[in-house]
């Protein structure tokens, strides 16, 4: 039996505007009409003996991962919520202790990567099964085809029993260009995936060798993990105390028991919008166009519009990418410098490094139109037989005007349908409450005024989705 770990716990600050702490690259559709978390899946499938996946997600994900599985139809997967990111050995190993009476195979994969063709890649998968069973650590390593200076490396020495299966002799930071080139020409060398297979309790044996704190660590927090509707929890303090590190470090690196399979097939991990420029589409002259774009002189870049029309001339190599709320301009070759200006934006406390304008919830979204000071404007879509929390704000009123569907209102003790073309007041402090009882969306505008506007500025009393207090 093989289980797939899809670790989703990523925040893609490369793609920057577009990709964000609340809404990473993994859950965005780049490359085709899927996700890139559910193109991941879907590869999974026709790996022969599979199980449903287990997805090790942030927290504040889960809801769209868990409709995004269920978009694909996919059952009885697995949502694991990590309350603090601790990087792919502790989240390995929290995968492999849940499933440590099974035994199962583990095939670890990052949730935002692509690869070309997916039946070799399950072939691939396939072949490797046998040496798991063995207790090989198997990494997939890819081919590379240029002297790539953004990947980690991975030489190779002799091959396993006269098999296309090689000892891992090291593990190499990214290295310039001249080292790449040189890497490139050996033949010994290959792109580091980040991809894994193994059994779960031989990862379980090296780990407790080689770096026995985060299994100590993660076995305590197995011990008092909770569910919570479909979704099972760690305990936040327990699992804080584990020490962050990657399955290489922690195991690979050390281990005796490293074996490398070469993936030779387009793979690419989208870790930059340059690397996403090079898996899209262009025309004749070098471009990839995507939403409103008008463009005069324009060639071998990539324009992006989101929200509005974009106008482009006399440009060359760049990555113009458009949101509601940003703009980004690039050269091509200086796109992986864009995590300066998300690190800018950090420390500056810039609400565009985590949310877009649009920002979804379990029971919909809601939109920003308009932000002035001390109110804001937002138009609210809430899906069928849906509900907001019960909550109240200490700091706002909220004025509610229903612009399409019928709207159910809780306010104080009062419960009431509220009309297309109708409205209604919230004052500040008192509960209320916004539901959608019919089979179709609903869309209100909602006007807040008060002294602040924060999101933080909510009190749940009652939630159908499972969130706290101040989460939001």
């Amino acid at each position: 039996m093989i289980v797939p770990i899809i670790l989703a716990g990523g925040t893609g600050s490369r793609l920057w505007p577009l990709s964000r702490s609340a809404y990473p690259k993994q859950l965005l559709p780049l490359v085709s009409n899927k996700t890139l978390l559910q193109e991941t899946i879907l590869r999974t499938q026709s790996i022969p003996d599979v199980s449903p996946p287990i997805v090790i997600c942030n927290q504040e994900h889960r809801f769209f991962v868990a409709e995004q599985l269920q978009s694909i139809n996919i059952k009885n997967a697995k949502i694991i919520l990590e309350p603090i990111g601790k990087n792919t050995a502790p989240a390995t190993a929290i995968a492999a202790l849940y499933l440590k009476e099974q035994d199962p195979i583990l095939l670890i994969l990052p949730a935002d990567h692509l690869i070309e063709d997916s039946q070799h890649y399950a072939k691939l998968v396939e072949s490797a099964i046998a040496y798991a069973q063995d207790g090989w650590l198997i990494t997939f390593g890819v081919i590379p085809t240029i002297p790539e200076t953004g990947y980690g490396y991975i030489k190779a020495s002799q091959s396993l029993k006269n098999d296309r299966a090689y000892i891992v002799e090291k593990f190499i930071e990214k290295p310039d260009i001249e080292m790449a080139k040189l890497y490139l020409n050996s033949g010994q060398y290959y792109w580091n995936s980040g991809m894994f297979m193994f059994k779960a309790s031989q990862y379980l044996s090296e780990l407790k060798r080689y770096a026995p704190t985060i299994l100590k660590t993660c076995q305590r927090t197995m011990s008092s993990i909770t569910k919570d509707l479909d979704f099972i929890r760690l305990d936040k303090t327990l699992f804080a105390a584990t020490p962050s590190n990657s399955i290489d470090y922690a195991v690979m690196e050390k281990t005796n028991k490293a074996i490398l399979i070469p993936l030779d097939t387009f793979w690419s991990d989208i870790g930059s919008w340059k690397a996403l420029c090079d898996v899209q589409k262009i025309d004749q002259n070098g471009n990839t166009l995507q939403g409103d774009i008008i463009i005069e002189d324009v060639k071998n870049s990539y324009l992006r519009a989101e929200s509005r029309m974009v106008a482009a001339v006399g440009v060359s190599d760049h990555i113009i990418v458009e949101t509601s709320d940003a703009v980004l301009v690039v050269s091509k070759d200086k796109s992986q410098s864009i995590k300066n200006i998300v690190s800018r934006l950090k420390q500056n406390k810039r609400s565009e490094i985590d949310l877009h304008r649009k920002v979804c919830r379990p029971w919909g979204f809601y939109e920003i139109l308009y932000q002035g000071k001390c109110f804001q404007v937002k138009r609210i879509v809430i899906k069928p037989n849906c509900c907001l929390s019960l909550q109240m704000h200490y700091h706002r009123s909220e004025h509610w005007i229903v612009v399409n569907g019928i709207a159910q209102v809780t306010r104080g003790e009062d419960v009431f349908m509220v009309f297309e073309n109708e409205s209604t007041y919230i004052p500040m402090t008192i509960k209320h409450r916004l539901a959608n009882l019919t089979e179709n969306n609903i869309e209100i505008i909602e006007v807040q005024l008060g002294s602040y506007l924060g999101e933080d500025d909510i009190v749940r009393f009652e939630d159908s989705y499972g969130r706290t207090l101040n989460e939001q």
